[in-house]
């Protein structure tokens, strides 16, 4: 390496450093619900002493067989927030800048993920039954960090198309990201109000609607993607409640054919005229439909301007 090229290597190192923090940074702002919690530890069915709710150890994760949906959501969206970063940094961004932003977030997951593993595994009663809780709570964790990955480059690097899809992957997940504050595993230092439950059902539907009118509908790709992305709008939260209802159940829990076959159920209930998903899928069309017009007429009118 020649004399000139040593600062601009040494540029290159410490931009790739302050993305690698940008990345932490934005794991970080996924685990919010978590973090104003306190990060205490849930009270588990399985622990192995009689402790009190303000005696269980601090963790990075909400690992509970009831808090599937936040232990999701706070990892993917600290994924999508990377990857929005990314994206708008993508003109400034060196050599191993979006690698570098990528193995922030994913980095920072993965260490959360063994820690949390550790302190939980360490707590649990010796048996089969704990072995198994954790082992299901780890796969879940690690699922959901390799569909942040997916998420974060298709936001990141993605044509728009591509990107309207990872967004509204993330936008399923905000009710349980929000929820994660209406509802917290834990005790806030603020009251929160009931108004607040209401507008968490409905976010993924706006969060949806706002993705598509940034993406637009005006060529085929973006069209499809627009479908794809409402399709996804009705069956994950469908998917989501139908799962969260029958693992959260201590019965089911020992009755594995019995468990699936109530997910089941649920999951049809939900997706039909009865279930919660089709009118997010409504709403989103409509506020969609609302935002389209309202982009039209402001691009009118600067054309029209002098």
């Amino acid at each position: 390496m020649t004399t000139a090229q040593a600062p601009v290597e040494r540029r290159r190192f410490t931009g790739a450093g302050w993305y690698l923090a940008a990345g932490i940074g934005a794991a970080v702002v996924g685990l919010l619900p978590w973090l104003v919690t306190g990060m205490r530890l849930p009270l588990q069915n399985l622990w192995g002493t009689s402790t009190l709710p303000d005696d269980m150890p601090i963790v990075l994760l909400p690992f509970s067989q009831y808090a599937l949906g936040l232990l999701a959501g706070v990892i993917v969206i600290g994924s999508a927030v990377g990857g929005v970063f990314a994206r708008v940094q993508r003109h400034h961004l060196g050599r191993y800048g979006q690698a570098a932003v990528a193995g922030g977030v994913t980095g920072f997951q993965a260490l959360a993920v063994v820690q949390t593993a550790l302190t939980v595994g360490g707590g649990l009663r010796e048996s089969t039954e704990s072995s198994l809780y954790l082992s299901a709570l780890v796969a879940s964790s690690v699922a959901s960090i390799i569909v942040g990955v997916v998420v974060f480059f298709l936001i990141a690097r993605g044509p728009v198309p591509a990107a309207m899809i990872g967004l509204s992957i993330a936008a399923v997940l905000s009710a349980s990201w929000l929820g994660g504050v209406a509802r917290p595993f834990g005790n806030l230092p603020f009251d929160v109000s009931a108004g607040l439950l209401g507008v968490v059902h409905w976010a993924p539907a706006v969060a949806v609607a706002a993705g598509l009118v940034w993406s637009g509908l005006n060529t085929l790709g973006r069209a499809c993607a627009a479908a794809a992305s409402l399709l996804l709008l009705w069956v994950a939260p469908a998917a989501i409640t139908a799962v969260s209802a029958a693992v959260g159940s201590r019965n089911l829990l020992r009755r594995p054919a019995e468990l699936m076959d109530f997910a089941q159920r649920l999951f049809v209930v939900e997706l039909g005229p009865d279930g919660r998903s089709i009118p997010l899928v409504l709403a989103a069309v409509a506020l969609t439909a609302v935002g389209l017009v309202v982009r039209w007429w402001v691009r009118r009118r600067r054309t029209a301007r002098p």
